[in-house]
């Protein structure tokens, strides 16, 4: 439990701009992320801005999201080394959503693909 501690306190501030590099690293946009985070989130675009700039920890940003997207469940895969559908933890499930759909940008796959439509 101590590693979900430390990984929930990471600042969300601090993650956001691995997912930005990750993704213009591979010729995707920072406005294509923003997407993914929103779509996932229910987070409008100015409430991202907002979270990132108030530097909330992770655990708050997941947990104060305004509508995790129903469509969430449809994301399988592994990312990390471990399947997201398998993870236990709440919390931790619906971050290992997030790292996958960034996956997946990253990987060339199409918006409409990664965002279950």
């Amino acid at each position: 439990m101590a590693n979900l501690d430390r990984v929930f306190a990471m600042k969300f501030s601090g993650v956001y701009p691995h997912y930005v590099a990750k993704a213009e690293k591979k010729g995707r946009t920072k406005a294509e992320v923003d997407k993914i985070i929103c779509w996932l989130t229910g987070y409008k675009p100015a409430q991202l801005r907002k979270q990132i700039k108030a530097e909330i920890d992770v655990e708050t940003f997941i947990g104060q999201a305004p509508e995790f997207n129903p469509n969430a469940s449809l994301i399988k895969g592994v990312v990390c080394g471990v399947r997201v559908e398998d993870v236990e933890h709440p919390l931790m499930r619906k971050l290992r959503y997030l790292d996958k759909l960034i996956d997946e940008l990253a990987k060339g796959k199409a918006m409409e693909k990664i965002l279950r439509q």
